[in-house]
């Protein structure tokens, strides 16, 4: 892009929290008209500088300029006034208002001095059918699934930003043809002459659609590239600091007969959510469950977990027939669950990490049996660096944590409760590289320990790395297993329905 010239320029930008330094003198440059991937681990100080630059934090030292002039944004409406929107990874809508509500709140076009409903309407229909989703806009945004609310709140920042538009971990909830669709968004809007700051952790995405990579290592600025002439394996190297080994003990594990005893069964359970599910999970073994978004693999995870109790069929443990009827019931069981939306299902923000560790054995023991302090810290020590969580403190809040060290404290506080089987819901979804292969060694290392674990991921290669058997499903109904010879093709035989879908 030779004749391409900055939107947005940061020098020197740095900004501390206690007991951390977020950002150390951070420069990043947007050319109009330009996709720029800005690549990170979790810490690296991504968020923060993308906050700084939408008003959400004010910078400690550095300037950021908007087509040469300083800018001071205090807060996202002043950006979003100056022409910079961001869209972030966790879904920010008015569930009860419809969806032509939240793309056009607090911008409604006025007629007569009222809002004129049938252009709101309109004019957000044409929005949507632009992504390619014929939807009816004034249902409430409540009413769609996870991944076309994702769309409706980037199609809202579309439309408010004409200048910036940063993109922060937005294909996390969409299926690939809905990405495809977002790229071919994002295209668009750059041929008009938009930048846009394009935040993911899926590498391949990031040469599909990127210009420029600029990449952060631990609050530093490390450098920026073409990404036409970045290799992968140079990027992964540079994020992290050294060189990046595939995970092969992981590989070597894939696929391989397991003779553990089943320690869950389930046999032809439905839930209010799905039906008709039969597996087992055997001690020693990753047990996958694989599918496109929607499929039901979440909803299995909660019927088993007893979040969306089973109205039929039988589940044993052990052999032996259970009723489990809550969260609680599932624990006693021996059973432990890292949900989807750690956010909101997982961590408690305002607790300590040596408070949300030991969340789950209390609730264990009961509200009459309390977790010694001295067995809390204790705990919280052990797991801290067991799992390598990086904290300054066991008593830091653990909201100021990256998503990868609170994927780690998440999976902490069931360790501590010692289960023998551990249900993991895209407990690597939004974090980085090495983050996503620590977690992968310990659900291997976990398994090769007598533990069962279930396992869901919407990243395939990620399966075929940890699950030595795969159950497939497809419209919420289990199409298939895999056992042994389990590749890509076959899964994606499963999903599509094809010749290969007959149960192996």
């Amino acid at each position: 892009m030779p004749n391409a010239e900055p939107v947005i320029t940061m020098r020197g930008v740095k900004k501390s929290f206690p007991g951390a330094m977020a950002l150390k003198g951070v420069d990043f440059t947007l050319q109009k008209g330009e996709i720029h991937a800005l690549l990170g681990e979790n810490g690296a100080g991504k968020s923060t500088l993308i906050k700084i630059l939408t008003g959400v934090y004010e910078r400690d030292q550095g300037e950021i300029l908007l087509d040469g002039t300083p800018i001071h944004p205090r807060n996202p409406q002043d950006a979003q006034k100056i022409g910079i929107s961001c869209v972030h990874q966790e879904i920010n809508l008015c569930p009860n208002l419809t969806v032509a509500e939240n793309i056009f709140i607090g911008r409604e076009p006025m007629k007569f001095g009222a809002i004129d409903w049938k252009t709101v309407n309109k004019k957000s229909y044409e929005i949507m059918k632009g992504f390619g989703l014929d939807i009816d806009v004034t249902k409430t945004a409540d009413s769609y699934s996870a991944a076309i609310q994702q769309m409706v709140v980037i199609a809202r920042a579309t439309e408010i930003s004409a200048k910036v538009l940063v993109l922060d971990e937005p294909t996390s909830s969409l299926t690939a043809v809905e990405a495809k669709k977002l790229f071919d968004t994002m295209r668009a809007l750059k041929e008009k002459g938009a930048g846009i700051i394009f935040v993911t952790h899926f590498l391949d995405q990031v040469y599909e659609v990127s210009d420029s990579i600029t990449i952060l290592r631990g609050g530093e600025y490390v450098g920026t590239y073409k990404a036409s002439e970045l290799p992968k394996i140079e990027l992964v190297a540079k994020m992290i600091g050294k060189e990046y080994k595939e995970l092969d003990e992981a590989n070597v594990r894939s696929g391989k007969a397991v003779s553990g005893e089943p320690f869950l069964s389930v046999e032809d359970a439905s839930s209010s959510e799905i039906s008709d599910v039969s597996l087992v999970a055997r001690k020693e073994e990753v047990l996958g469950l694989s599918g496109l978004l929607g499929s039901g693999r979440t909803e299995i995870a909660r019927m088993i977990f007893g979040v969306d109790p089973a109205l039929s069929g039988t589940i044993k443990v052990k052999g032996q027939k259970v009723k489990i009827k809550s969260a609680l019931s599932a624990m006693r069981l021996g059973m432990a669950f890292c949900p989807e939306e750690r956010k909101k299902e997982g961590i408690i923000g305002d607790l300590s990490i040596r408070e949300n560790i030991v969340l789950a054995l209390q609730a264990k023991r009961g509200i009459f049996h309390l977790v010694p302090r001295a067995e809390a810290e204790r705990l919280a020590d052990l797991y801290i660096e067991k799992l390598a969580i990086k904290t300054p403190s066991r008593e830091q809040s653990i909201k100021n944590l990256s998503g990868g060290n609170q994927q780690k404290a998440i999976v902490a506080r069931w360790l501590a409760a010692n289960p023998e089987l551990l249900i993991l819901d895209e407990p690597t979804r939004g974090i980085d590289i090495g983050a996503k292969a620590e977690l992968q060694k310990l659900v291997i290392t976990l398994a090769g320990g007598g533990m069962a674990i279930i396992f869901i991921s919407s990243e395939i290669d990620e399966m075929l790395r940890c699950c030595q058997r795969m159950v497939v499903l497809r419209d919420k109904s289990i199409a298939g297993e895999l056992d042994g010879d389990i590749s890509e093709s076959r899964i994606m035989s499963f999903i599509a329905g094809g010749a290969d879908s007959a149960k192996s």
